[in-house]
């Protein structure tokens, strides 16, 4: 008979605690996994910094010299033409250059690290979801058949088509379209700029303009600074190659200046009137509103006729949410499953399925629509 593997335990050595024996097999006990947050499997095409804190798109390469330049030029002015100026004409002018640098600097930073509106992609329950209202939609006893992967709602009674997006696998809201350099469907997008280093849209909009706007008197006011510095420098027939000789940096501040300052002031005027008329780059362009894209109704449901109303409505409103929630942990799969599944649908994606009822349906505009003007 083999001997026995447990040996018994005496009494008397329960009174003295011993170490524990090593156990001959490894522990078999797992390890606390740790948590993922979203921003780490977040599957567009961006860049994270400060854990999730700060969202840049990967293309952003143009950033750091969009910000060269206005410090190297905002630089040089203060060094070398301020103390003239100050001198010759008034100490106001490093203030009102410091205020508009200040501003510049700001909204430059919050347009670039700001989320523009990204839209969560749908979860593989959602989209099986999604595909089977497709193949079996909801007007299906009718005649009527809308176009495959679109759906329609109206707007200030006006038909708006929804269209589906293969990469988010959702229908996009209205005025939202998917950048390809992010690979993310953004609310109410603008346009991707490279400059800023980030998708321009619904969350980041205000900042943008205000950065353009901004800029704009920052470099013209700037460029008639430099101006004024070299017009005294060669007053008394010096001429303009003593004063380029006496103030060499204001020569580059004068190139740098004069060849940004059209393009920065014409960007800035058609910023304005999109503002003004409640449109995105992307919809005049597209020409969404005025018969180009072949759409029989040329008024933008989205205006409300009124300039004041339609600035105060792009860029004074409330900054919504972000959608995302990129520092947020990734759920694991006991948590999923005891979540039901009605809890897991964001409330973005609900709204569009609950919208796509086509234009006869005679149901009323969804909370997230603009009401009428």
């Amino acid at each position: 008979m083999k001997n026995c593997e447990y040996q018994q335990i005496d009494p008397k050595a329960l009174a003295t605690p011993s170490p524990a024996p090593t156990p001959s097999r490894p522990c078999l006990e797992k390890k606390p996994k740790r948590l993922k947050r979203k921003w780490e499997v977040f599957p567009g095409k961006n860049r994270f910094y400060c854990d999730g804190r700060i969202i840049v798109a990967r293309q952003s390469g143009v950033l750091p010299l969009t910000l060269g330049l206005i410090l190297v030029t905002s630089g040089l002015f203060f060094i070398f033409d301020c103390p003239f100026l100050v001198q010759h004409l008034t100490s106001c002018i490093p203030v009102i250059g410091g205020v508009l640098f200040v501003f510049v600097v700001i909204s430059l930073l919050q347009t670039s690290f700001t989320d523009p509106g990204i839209l969560p992609r749908a979860t593989p329950e959602e989209a099986a979801d999604i595909e089977k209202q497709i193949d079996n939609p909801i007007n299906s006893s009718s005649s009527y058949r809308p176009p495959p992967r679109t759906k329609e709602v109206v707007i200030n009674e006006q038909v708006v088509k929804l269209k589906y997006c293969f990469t988010c696998k959702i229908f996009r809201p209205p005025r939202t379209s998917h950048c390809s350099l992010c690979d993310n469907c953004v609310e109410r997008f603008d346009h991707h700029c490279p400059w800023v280093g980030n998708c321009v849209g619904k969350r980041n909009y205000r900042f943008f303009y205000m950065f353009i706007v901004s800029l704009s008197f920052h470099t013209a006011f700037i460029f008639g600074c430099v101006t004024t510095h070299l017009a005294l420098r060669s007053q008394g027939g010096n001429g303009l190659v003593f004063a380029l000789q006496q103030s060499p940096a204001s020569a580059l501040e004068l190139v740098v200046c004069f060849f940004s300052v059209w393009s920065i002031l014409g960007l800035s005027g058609f910023h304005t009137y999109l503002v003004a008329a409640n449109l995105t780059t992307n919809e005049d362009i597209k020409g969404s509103w005025s018969g180009k894209s072949g759409n029989e109704e040329s008024g933008n449901p989205f205006s409300y006729n009124n300039i004041f109303k339609n600035c105060c409505s792009v860029l004074c409103g409330p900054m919504p949410p972000s959608l995302i929630d990129r520092r947020g942990f990734v759920p694991t799969e006991d948590e999923v499953r005891a979540i039901p599944a009605e809890m897991e649908l964001p409330s973005i994606k609900t709204d569009i399925n609950m919208v796509g009822r086509g234009p006869t349906s005679g149901h009323a505009p969804p909370p997230f629509l603009p009401p009428n003007p």
